[in-house]
């Protein structure tokens, strides 16, 4: 286990360290002390490695990770897992705004609510949220899986594409071109599958699957001014 302490130790010199690492290390277990929420915590991972942040973190804590598996002991601030290309992220607490923005691959598990616009135009990633999320979340989603194990905001799946959306609790609204849609055997087994990773106890059943109504792909003329 190397232990670093971030406030004693500076920012540049953790990622810096923690991008030296590679497939082959044998330092694959790392605890941050003392984050006081700084920002940009383990971003740029590109290694099979445990990193454990023992408190909350500012703006885009573990962003474009890689391989890595990161775990917040505490809530986490705008842009969590922004971008991430595989791994796993784990926030205890909350994430605020756009959690998991853009993510291409990996899970993002957020064991308290997340705000606004979580998973905007996420490209294939997987995000359970034990909570609720707010208004605008899976904005232009293109691929991936976006679970709510509470309630979700204005406007979900505004624009979206491809991206699955299941919500056990009640939608306040849903966006331009997003739809209820059928729940389907082969849906429970993706949601049971990712309820798993995610560590929550709900059953699929309880949850309804929302997606795309496919009416905004092409131009109509119609719709032009």
């Amino acid at each position: 286990m190397q232990t670093y302490d971030l406030e004693a130790n500076g920012l540049r010199a953790l990622n810096a360290a923690l991008h030296a690492q590679n497939a082959e290390t044998n330092q694959t277990r790392w605890e941050i002390v003392n984050p006081r929420g700084s920002h940009a915590i383990a971003v740029g991972i590109d290694a099979p490695i445990e990193v454990d942040v023992m408190g909350s973190t500012g703006y885009y804590c573990a962003g474009m990770n890689k391989l890595a598996t990161v775990h917040v002991h505490g809530s986490a601030g705008p842009g969590v897992a922004e971008n991430m290309m595989s791994g796993t992220v784990v926030i205890d607490g909350d994430a605020s705004q756009y959690a998991g923005a853009t993510g291409r691959g990996g899970t993002l598990v957020i064991k308290g609510n997340a705000s606004s616009r979580c998973g905007i135009s996420m490209k294939g990633i997987d995000i359970v949220v034990h909570g609720n999320v707010g208004h605008m979340s899976a904005f232009m989603g293109q691929s991936g899986n976006l679970v709510v194990c509470g309630d979700a905001g204005d406007a979900l799946g505004d624009s979206l594409y491809e991206a699955r959306l299941f919500v056990r609790g009640s939608v306040k609204s849903l966006g331009a071109d997003c739809i209820e849609k059928e729940m389907r055997p082969e849906h429970i087994e993706i949601l049971r599958d990712l309820l798993a990773r995610g560590e929550c106890d709900a059953t699929p059943e309880e949850f309804k699957r929302y997606g795309s109504a496919r009416q905004l792909y092409s131009f109509k003329i119609d719709n032009a001014y």
